[in-house]
């Protein structure tokens, strides 16, 4: 019998940790987490593919159905949009909705039951699976750097090349400590992805785990945490969605300011 395949209370920390292991490919640098780039594309495919359908079916004298959770989604979105973000750029709204659905369908893996697709994967030969990519640190990382790139790209477009050195050098204590300023615009900036793709990585992860351990107990009193646990994370699992959302747009706004704006 393998290791995935015996009661959980055989071993607790061997069955914890066989869950928080990742279908990796490569060595050292070269390794890739197979199962959070396949979950991860999937579900985008699946937004995707759910949007395409809804605008081929589009009423606007009868909506209904997905139609209706879609619109209400998007004014939600739109009036975060207009709250936060001042002026006008075409790419923020569809990024915040973007950002948002992708980030809460892939929180939302974290409510299959843990024992499901690991011991269906085993059927396979396929011996680790962890289904939430956003459990990945690489994942989070990964979209907060991206993020990251833009808002370099919109300081730069929005003050230019000289404009944006400035406020590494000059903010914010003026001209005569500049080494000062820079290494504390350095770290301020630095912190933005680290900090928006970590806090979505460790609630996450925390929260997995924490599933992990309600599956050690007992199966007669196994449902009640767990259902109770699983109600309670269909919160958290919004809500980190929603200040991944929110952090995007604030970043970017900050972005958008000019100079004597940002000082």
């Amino acid at each position: 019998m393998s290791e995935a395949a015996r009661p959980a209370t055989d071993n607790p920390v061997e069955y914890i940790q066989h869950h928080l292991t990742n279908l990796q490919v490569g060595e050292g640098f070269w390794t890739f987490n197979l199962d959070t780039l396949v979950f991860g594309w999937l579900l985008a495919g699946l937004l995707v593919f759910i949007s395409w359908r809804i605008g081929r079916h589009l009423s606007l004298d009868n909506p209904r159905g997905a139609q209706n959770v879609l619109e209400a989604i998007l004014e939600f979105v739109d009036s975060q949009v207009k709250s936060t973000f001042p002026g006008h750029n075409p790419l923020i709204g569809p990024l915040a909705l973007t950002v948002f659905l992708w980030v809460f369908l892939m929180n939302v893996m974290d409510l299959i039951p843990v024992d499901l697709l690991p011991k269906a994967a085993e059927y396979v030969g396929i011996h680790h699976l962890k289904v939430v990519p956003t459990t990945d640190p690489y994942t989070t990382l990964g979209m907060s750097l991206s993020v990251f790139a833009l808002v370099i790209y919109y300081n730069i477009k929005v003050k230019g090349v000289a404009g944006y050195i400035k406020t590494f050098l000059f903010h914010p204590f003026g001209k005569w400590l500049m080494p000062v300023n820079f290494m504390m615009t350095a770290v301020e900036e630095l912190a933005k992805p680290l900090s928006l793709g970590l806090r979505l990585f460790g609630n996450m992860f925390a929260g997995e785990l924490v599933f992990l351990l309600i599956a050690l107990l007992p199966w007669w009193i196994l449902w009640v945490p767990g259902s109770l646990w699983a109600i309670f994370h269909i919160l958290i699992i919004t809500l980190q969605a929603f200040i991944f959302m929110i952090l995007t747009i604030m970043y970017l706004t900050l972005a958008h300011q000019s100079l004597d704006e940002a000082h």
